[in-house]
Parts: C-alpha cells; sequence; structure tokens
C-alpha cells in the first residue's frame, strides 16, 4: 500500500509540483494496469484466439494474484500460476523470469485496482481533512477487498525483505497511495488546514516561503511516510488477529496519530 517516498515515490527533496506530476503518472501506470488485467480477463472469457502478448502476459498476473492469495507466495510455483492461468509453464517463463518479478506486477494490478479511484477522488476533493479521511478509511474497511490487499502486501514486504532490488523499479508504480497523501498534506498546510505542518515549516520569511516552502513539503513527505509505516504496521497486527485489535480501533489509532501530527480534528 505504502511505503518509502514523497510525490517522486523516490526522494524527499523533490519540490511540491514535481511531486504532483510524478504522483499523477504513476496513478495513470496504475489504472492503465488495471485495464489491461480487465482486457485479459474479457478475452478469456470470449474464448479461443490468439491472444497478443500484453493481455498473456495480464492473464497470467491475474492468474498469479489468485494462487498467491489461496497458496501464500512461499507455496507458489510457476507450474502453479501457470495451470491458473491456462497455459504452460514455458509461457510464463517466456514472459517472467520468476515468481518474484510476477509479484512485483501482482502488486502493480493490485495497486491499481485498490488506489486509482481513490486517488482521483481525493485529488478532486478541495477539503485536505476529508481528503485524507478518504486516503485512510479504505484501508481498515474490514471486507475482502481490504483483507485481501494486505494479505498481498505482506508477501511483498517479505520477498523486498530478502531482495530489496526486487522492488526497485516498481516503486513509482506501487507507491502511489504515500503520494497522494503528500499532495494532500502539502494542500492542508498551505490553506491553514494542518496548523502543525505550518508551524514546522516556521514563519513566512522575505520570499513569502513558510506551510508551502521547502521545509513544509518535506515536513508532510514526512508524516506521509510516517503514516504508511504505522497503518503498515498495525494492518499486519490485524490480520495476525492481534487480541483486542479491530478496524474500528485502528482507525481511532490513525486519526489520533494524524491530529498530533497535522494539529487537525479528525474525530
Amino acid at each position: 500500500m505504502s511505503g518509502v517516498g514523497d510525490g517522486s515515490g523516490a526522494s524527499s527533496a523533490v519540490g511540491a509540483s514535481a511531486a504532483g506530476s510524478a504522483g499523477a503518472g504513476a496513478g495513470a501506470a496504475a489504472a492503465a494496469a488495471a485495464g489491461t488485467a480487465v482486457s485479459a480477463g474479457a478475452a478469456v472469457a470470449a474464448g479461443g484466439g490468439r491472444q497478443k502478448p500484453a493481455v498473456r502476459r495480464a492473464l497470467i498476473v491475474e492468474a498469479a494474484r489468485g494462487v498467491i492469495l489461496r497458496e501464500g507466495l512461499g507455496g507458489t510455483r510457476l507450474r502453479d500460476i501457470a495451470g491458473e492461468a491456462g497455459v504452460s509453464v514455458g509461457t510464463v517463463t517466456y514472459h517472467f523470469e520468476s515468481v518474484a518479478e510476477i509479484l512485483n506486477e501482482v502488486v502493480v494490478l493490485e495497486t491499481a485496482r485498490f488506489y486509482s479511484s481513490i486517488i482521483e477522488a481525493v485529488d478532486a476533493e478541495p477539503d485536505p481533512v476529508a481528503g485524507v479521511r478518504m486516503l485512510v478509511e479504505p484501508l481498515f474497511a474490514a471486507t475482502d477487498a481490504s483483507d485481501e490487499h494486505w494479505r498481498l502486501w505482506s508477501d511483498y514486504w517479505t520477498a523486498v525483505a530478502r531482495k530489496p532490488a526486487v522492488a526497485a523499479e516498481y516503486v513509482e508504480r506501487i507507491r502511489v497511495w504515500e503520494a497522494c497523501l503528500t499532495r494532500t498534506l502539502r494542500r492542508g498546510a498551505e490553506s491553514g488546514a494542518f496548523p502543525a505542518l505550518g508551524a514546522a515549516a516556521g514563519a513566512a520569511g522575505p520570499d513569502g516561503a513558510g506551510a508551502a516552502g521547502p521545509d513544509g513539503a518535506d515536513r508532510a513527505s514526512e508524516v506521509a511516510l510516517k503514516l504508511a509505516a504505522y497503518s503498515d504496521g498495525v494492518a499486519t497486527q490485524l490480520a495476525q488477529k492481534a487480541p483486542g485489535l479491530t478496524s474500528e480501533l485502528a482507525l481511532t489509532w490513525m486519526w489520533t496519530f494524524l491530529g498530533h501530527e497535522t494539529g487537525a480534528s479528525f474525530a
């Protein structure tokens, strides 16, 4: 879901406008991935016919998602994915070198499905407090979609921890939630909706810098990273059925954290 990165997905030093452009580009790429997956599903439903490489690749990724959710990443083999997709193992290895590479694409697809419409709505929302709520609430919605989302991410984190290079080229494509949160926090700092972010940036100087200046931008990125780490950890505890922890309680913790960091009320 989340993770390291500001609007560029790679460096917190990038300015607000560049961050917004990079975040929007990553969101568009994620949406395109979802569209390709839908096309693949339609091709399968139609049956027969020679499929284009992009459609065949998307079909394999869709099949892999189902296998990983059912068996877990540790129990998933290339032959399992091939069987689920109705293709040969040779076809799978023609498009992908390993299960780890397929997992990257699965996470890109999951990011597109879970976040694209949310991010579009948040970027169009004039109230930054409402925008932040729109980003956080779906993470703890206690639905099948949110449960599957966190199970896939849990497997992904495990794979990346063992081999960090697995995620390197996918950073911008999967960090769209955090990039959108950074943009929203910056808007709130500029408008005064998040006074703690503005205060952290210091009083406006002769050049007008302040909440909307470089320090304010970095502070927004820092808070976005903190919330990403916090929500990831709490979601993992939820998935492990930690005693006494519910989705409602998890959201309460998120609002308390955000209130402290931004100075706004999320109650």
